[in-house]
């Protein structure tokens, strides 16, 4: 399966990580909403796949993305996964539609091999992404 996907993290306290090649970033306590792809057929470009390797534990992946290192962190809880199955590459479209419904954009993340400003927001609240994700329903 082919597709793109949203996880919705939560971090209950403010905190810097390191991110790979972006350095330290400053995270507030709050959730945040990383956008990606997978276009492949199988094996890890997989959509399922992909999406099953977030979930995994640190200690059985390697930390290659920027979100891998967003959830490495302890107390970074996965609260929300939606799945969005597609042949069109949609997550780039997802992300220009977040950018007006969240209280920040970390700038760099996650879109290192695309135009997009970032691939992660974050928001204090999870009401306007229900209201985006009920729209998106509607119109696709």
């Amino acid at each position: 399966m082919k597709g793109s996907y949203i996880l919705v993290t939560y971090l209950p306290e403010s905190v810097e990580i390191n991110i790979g090649a972006l350095g330290k970033l400053l995270f507030n306590d709050g959730f945040y909403l990383y956008v990606g792809s997978a276009m492949g057929n199988s094996g890890s470009a997989s959509l399922v796949n992909r999406v099953r390797r977030h979930v995994l534990p640190s200690n059985k992946k390697k930390l290659h993305w920027h979100i891998d290192y967003l959830l490495n962190y302890e107390n970074t809880n996965i609260v929300k996964i939606y799945i969005i199955p597609s042949h069109q590459r949609l997550e780039c479209m997802i992300a220009r539609e977040l950018t007006v419904l969240v209280d920040k954009i970390l700038k760099g993340f996650g879109s290192s091999d695309c135009n997009c400003k970032s691939h992660l927001f974050f928001s204090k609240s999870l009401n306007r992404l229900e209201c985006f994700r009920k729209s998106f329903k509607k119109n696709n």
